[in-house]
């Protein structure tokens, strides 16, 4: 099963409805059209309905009732969309917040009746936009408060703060905030508000601290925290991936993850076995280096390192060919480049490619391929126009070439043109018609875009079409696996698990495999021991395999486990492949660390499994 392809492993499992593999591919954040929520909500989001499946792990949250906010301002009573910009009345009931009893109760409750009094002034002025004075009525009501009443000093400080924010004093916002969480520890309003604070005062860490705890408290209900969330995980993960991916150190994929991914190029001269005139008979020396090769090529070494999966070698031998100006000199630019990208290394490819798609001489598959492995590049940097540009730039130069459309037609299922996806895939199969992989992906695609529309008869459609394409290509790992993610959807589990089987029949050392048939049993079973079991076996055959860590990271969180979460989050992010990819996994990993603050702080843990 080709486990990365170029387009594939740039953005997400783009085909497939969540992430993981995708088509094949090596899975990052939830792409267009995935109906999934952000993987980040996965490692928070636990005790809503849980489904493990498709390839990836999907949560599909049930409406709870909404909550009505209460006449008084229950913290806990907020409206799913609620702004918090109103100031309110009471706070959710907090220590020390029952009525007065014995000497002195009298006295007390004047005190409180007077600050309630000069609370409710502030309140009128906020709502006529008159905050200075809401600010000095709702000061008087803190300062003529029993100290005791911690219920009412909460919502005194909260309204205070309220005042605060719509004059933008987010430093004093905090303050009053923190004031307000320390008499009652769960108040949602200002846990919300603080967040906000802090995201003003670019304080990411404590914004996500907060604003964890606001959702789990609202049970992930509330639009508004949820989005704010995904925001400053998406900002922690894109600062710290720019950091750590500029200064890490390049890290070779594992051979199965190489051979996947050029066996999904057909037309990729550099990737052709060596011909017989290329090298000699020799065997090599007890050193491991290559064979002798007929002519003094670094590009023909480099070759023969290829084919004895001595990877390590090929840029350093790409480099001699180019650097002596020699016959290959086109194929070890591409080569290299090539190898660059393996290693996560763009900024080192990008040239390399562009002086091959720039050499009018060079053979057009050449130039083609290398405008498809640049297009890739540009679609896991985000630039889904310059990554278009260059796709159809490679049709127009090579239309013959069954590739360009093969790879441009994954690219249309990340940017949720399926009909655009289709007739690439249709128009792959006119130049190969051999080619299972085509077919097969043009299965899932049609069956994408009838699973999110809906429609029941197109569905059975693309079953049957999944079916077909097994029976015509029985030897083709990867129809076997895009129709296990098709009939999980459907709840086929027992079927799915067969057709997982069936993958790793065929491709024993594929680790992806392994990751998704351990979720199946989690969503088919809920057998947790036979799913680590099989994600375990997953790192055990390929122990760079980032989906698997990220993968067993999700479910420790699941679980509890948050050191063993962030242990597993950790691995994956030093064997990402791209800054993209990487930005996704730090998410994952704040978002566990930031669960763990909010354990230690308020005691607030979701459910686990």
């Amino acid at each position: 099963m080709a486990a990365s392809k170029p387009v594939e492993a740039a953005v997400v499992a783009a085909a497939a409805p969540s992430s993981g593999s995708g088509v094949g591919g090596g899975g990052a954040t939830a792409g267009p059209g995935t109906g999934g929520l952000p993987r980040w909500q996965l490692a928070l989001a636990v005790g809503a309905p849980l489904l493990l499946g498709a390839g990836a792990m999907y949560l599909w949250s049930r409406q709870r009732r909404r909550r009505e906010a209460g006449g008084r301002g229950d913290a806990g009573g907020l409206k799913r969309n609620s702004e918090r910009k109103t100031p309110e009345g009471r706070a959710s009931p907090a220590p020390g917040s029952g009525h007065p009893e014995g000497p002195g109760a009298h006295l007390e409750m004047n005190s409180l009746d007077r600050a309630q009094a000069a609370k409710n002034k502030g309140n009128k002025y906020f709502k006529a936009g008159k905050y200075e004075q809401a600010i000095q009525c709702y000061t008087e009501a803190i300062s003529l408060c029993p100290i005791e009443k911690n219920a009412d000093l909460s919502t005194f400080y909260q309204n205070r703060a309220a005042a605060f924010e719509q004059l933008q004093k987010w430093k004093e916002v905090a303050q009053d905030c923190t004031k307000a969480v320390e008499l009652n520890p769960k108040y949602v309003k200002a846990l919300f508000r603080r967040a906000k604070a802090h995201e003003k005062l670019d304080n990411k860490k404590e914004c996500l601290e907060d604003v964890t705890a606001v959702c789990i408290l609202e049970g992930f209900q509330n639009q508004q925290s949820m989005l704010l969330a995904d925001k400053v995980l998406k900002l922690l993960g894109k600062e710290k991936a720019k950091e750590k991916y500029k200064n890490r150190e390049p890290l070779m994929p594992s051979p199965q993850f190489i051979k996947s991914y050029f066996s999904s190029f057909t037309d990729d001269i550099i990737s052709q076995p060596m011909l017989k005139g290329e090298k000699s008979d020799e065997d090599k020396d007890k050193e491991g280096e290559a064979s002798e090769v007929k002519e003094n090529s670094g590009y023909l070494r480099a070759k023969q390192y290829m084919e004895e999966e001595n990877y390590d070698k090929i840029i350093s031998e790409c480099s001699k060919e180019i650097d002596a100006q020699g016959k290959y000199m086109a194929e070890a630019l591409l080569l290299r480049a090539t190898f660059y990208l393996l290693i996560g290394n763009a900024n080192a490819a990008k040239p390399d490619l562009d002086k091959v798609i720039s050499l009018k001489e060079a053979n057009v598959k050449l130039r083609a391929n290398a405008l498809i492995k640049r297009g890739s590049m540009y679609m896991q940097q985000q630039q889904p126009l310059l990554s278009t540009q260059d796709f159809n730039m490679a049709a127009d130069i090579d239309p013959q070439n069954a590739d360009v459309y093969h790879h441009r037609g994954q690219l249309k299922i990340l940017l949720d043109q399926v009909e655009e996806a289709v007739a690439d895939f249709d128009e792959c199969i006119r130049l190969r018609p051999e080619s299972a992989l085509a077919q097969a992906q043009k299965c899932f695609a049609l069956y994408r875009q009838a699973y999110t529309g809906n429609n029941s008869s197109q569905i059975q459609a693309a079953m049957k079409g999944f079916e077909e394409v097994i029976k015509k290509f029985p030897r083709c790992a990867e129809g076997y696996a895009l129709y296990a993610q098709a009939l999980t959807d459907q709840q086929q589990f027992g079927k799915a698990d067969d057709m997982y089987d069936k993958c790793i029949d065929l491709e024993p050392d594929n680790a992806t495999t392994y990751v998704h048939k351990g979720l199946l049993q989690l969503q088919w079973k809920q057998d947790l021991d036979r799913g680590l079991e099989l994600i375990s076996k997953a790192i055990e055959i390929d122990n760079k395999c980032d989906f698997a860590y990220e993968t067993m990271g999700t479910i420790e969180v699941q679980r509890g486990n948050m050191e063993k979460a962030i242990d597993m989050f950790n691995k994956a992010i030093n064997l990402a492949k791209s800054e993209m990819e990487m930005a996704h996994l730090y998410s994952l990993c704040d978002a566990a660390h930031a669960q763990t603050e909010v354990a230690k702080k308020y005691g607030l843990k979701p459910p686990t499994l």
